[in-house]
């Protein structure tokens, strides 16, 4: 398994992981997939990393800026995807690793998570890698008519605090 920079021609592969995702209703709340042109234009353009192995991407994670406003520049939030044959053998540490070295390269003091409650993997990944809950939005969104709360988890920056 290598990690790397995702390449644009990798949006189709990494687009199926998300669709995965979507399907077990706790990874997002979004119900449909980006376009590709969406995707793009909604992550940042160059921390954005793939596990691949074999020629097959098996896992992606992208930083979002939270605002535009420049009290924030160095605010970004965290996606992270682990197709289903590759969970459980260290692949999401292997990539938070990687997001956060790059990310405090790049300037960011502060990477947040806005996760799903019934999602422990996740859950507990961010923990493993030292994010720290920092609330609970209860009932934020709607899934299939239930009520869903997110856990919202930080990871400052040690190069900067």
């Amino acid at each position: 398994m290598i990690i790397r920079q995702m390449q644009h021609s990798d949006l189709e592969q990494v687009l199926q992981i998300y669709r995965r995702g979507l399907e077990t209703k706790i990874a997002t709340f979004e119900t449909i997939v980006p376009t590709k042109g969406d995707w793009h234009a909604s992550h940042h353009k160059t921390l954005r990393f793939v596990a691949e192995t074999n020629d097959q991407i098996i896992a992606w994670i992208a930083l979002s800026q939270v605002s535009n406003r420049k009290a924030y520049c160095g605010v970004g939030e965290i996606s992270i995807y682990i197709s289903e044959l590759a969970r459980g053998k260290g692949i999401g540490t292997a990539l938070m690793n990687k997001m956060i070295q790059k990310s405090e390269e790049a300037g960011y003091w502060t990477l947040q998570s806005s996760i799903s409650s019934k999602n422990q993997a996740s859950l507990a990944l961010h923990l493993k890698v030292g994010f720290r809950v920092v609330g609970t939005r209860e009932k934020i969104a709607r899934r299939d008519g239930e009520w869903q709360d997110t856990i919202i988890m930080e990871r400052r920056s040690k190069a900067v605090f």
